[in-house]
C-alpha cells in the first residue's frame, strides 16, 4: 500500500477545478492507498501574511473536503499547524538547501512579479515547507498539477541530498501521482489557462446559484462560427469542456451541432451550463451547510486527524535527529 500526501492551501474555497481535478479522485483512492490530506494554513502566510479570517477559511475548506466524500474514517485528514513536527523538518531542511536553487524556480520567481511588496522568506522557502509535508509521512506519491511539478523536484532532491549526507535510506523519492490516467485540467472563464483563484476565473463550490449564474453568462466567447466544421477558439472549447462535466451527452451534443451548422447561440449555451452548474453543486452544497453546522464534528475530525498525523511524523522526526546527531544526554 503506498504513501500519498496531498494539501490544499487555506486561502479561499474550493472551485470546480480543485473538485474535478483532485477531490474527486482522491474519493477513489482512500481505499486503496494509505491517505494524508491537510489543509496548508502555513503555507497561505506567504501570500496573506495577515489573513482577515484564518479560523474561518480553514474550517470552510474543511467542511467542502469532507463534503466532496473524503472520509476521515479512511484516510488522514488534518491542519497542517496541528502537527509541530512538521515545522521541526522544515527548519531541519532548510539546513540543506540552497539559496540559489530556490532563487531559480519558477514559482519563486512568479511570485515576486506578481507581489514584489511581500518578497518574504516563507516565499522563498516555500518549496522546502512542501517538502517537509510530503517527507514528513515518507509519502510515495504525490498528486501535484503541471505548476507544482517543480516543487515535486525540490522534494526528491532534498530526500536524495539528505539521504547521501547522513548515509541512510530515512526518505523515498516520491513521484507524481495521476490517478492512473491523464490529469485533468478544468479551464475558467476567462477564455484561457486553468480555473484558479490566482486567475479570478473559478467558479467556487459555495457560490449561490445567483453568483454561478452571473460568472457564467459573462465568460469569455467569441464572435460565433462562420462555416460549417470550423474549429473552437479555445474560450468556446473551454466551455464546451466544463459543459462535459456537469451536463448530459445529449444537452453536449445539441450545442455541437448547432455549433457545427452555425445556429448556436452562446447566450443559449451559457444559460444552460449556469442550469446544469446549479443542479451539479446544489448537493455538495447541501452537505457543506450541513458539516459546517456541526461543530462537534467538525473538531472531532480535525482533532483525531492530527493524532493520527502526528504519530507519523514524530517517528520520521525522531529518525531524522538521530541520524543527524540530536540525542539526549
Amino acid at each position: 500500500m503506498e504513501i500519498v500526501v496531498s494539501g490544499i492551501r487555506s486561502t479561499g474555497n474550493l472551485h470546480l477545478g480543485n473538485y474535478f481535478g483532485a477531490l474527486r479522485n482522491f474519493t477513489r483512492m482512500q481505499h486503496k492507498n494509505k491517505c494524508f490530506f491537510f489543509i496548508a494554513d502555513y503555507h497561505s502566510l506567504t501570500t496573506h501574511p495577515i489573513p482577515a479570517d484564518l479560523h474561518g477559511n480553514v474550517r470552510h475548506v474543511l467542511a467542502e473536503y469532507l463534503a466532496c466524500g473524503i472520509d476521515p474514517g479512511a484516510a488522514t485528514i488534518y491542519l497542517q499547524s496541528d502537527v509541530p513536527e512538521v515545522t521541526e523538518l522544515y527548519l531541519l531542511l532548510n539546513m540543506i538547501s540552497y539559496t540559489g536553487e530556490l532563487e531559480r524556480t519558477t514559482t519563486f520567481k512568479d511570485k515576486v512579479r506578481n507581489q514584489p511588496d511581500n518578497v518574504n522568506a516563507g516565499l522563498l522557502t516555500y518549496p522546502v515547507l512542501m517538502a517537509a509535508d510530503i517527507l514528513i509521512h515518507k509519502a510515495d506519491k504525490v498528486p501535484v498539477g503541471k505548476d507544482q511539478q517543480p516543487h515535486l523536484e525540490i522534494t526528491r532532491k532534498l530526500a536524495r541530498r539528505f539521504n547521501n549526507m547522513y548515509k541512510s535510506e530515512c526518505f523515498p523519492e516520491p513521484e507524481a501521482y495521476n490517478f492512473g490516467e491523464k490529469l485533468v485540467k478544468i479551464p475558467g472563464l476567462d477564455g484561457s489557462g486553468k480555473m484558479g483563484k490566482s486567475e479570478g476565473n473559478a467558479i467556487y463550490l459555495a457560490d449561490d446559484e445567483k453568483t454561478v449564474r452571473k460568472k457564467v453568462m459573462r465568460a469569455v466567447t467569441d464572435s460565433g462560427p462562420t462555416g460549417p466544421g470550423q474549429e473552437m477558439t479555445e474560450p468556446i472549447r473551454n466551455l464546451f469542456t466544463i459543459m462535459h462535466f456537469v451536463s448530459g451527452p445529449d444537452t453536449i451534443q445539441h450545442f455541437k451541432d448547432r455549433y457545427n451548422d452555425c445556429t448556436i447561440r452562446y447566450g443559449d449555451l451559457k444559460k444552460q451550463l449556469a442550469d446544469d452548474l446549479v443542479i451539479f453543486m446544489k448537493p455538495i452544497q447541501g452537505r457543506i451547510n450541513d458539516i459546517l453546522a456541526n461543530e462537534d464534528y467538525l473538531a472531532r475530525v480535525a482533532s483525531e486527524g492530527a493524532e493520527r498525523a502526528r504519530e507519523s511524523a514524530s517517528a520520521t522526526v525522531r529518525e531524522v535527529r538521530e541520524l543527524i546527531g540530536f540525542k539526549p544526554f
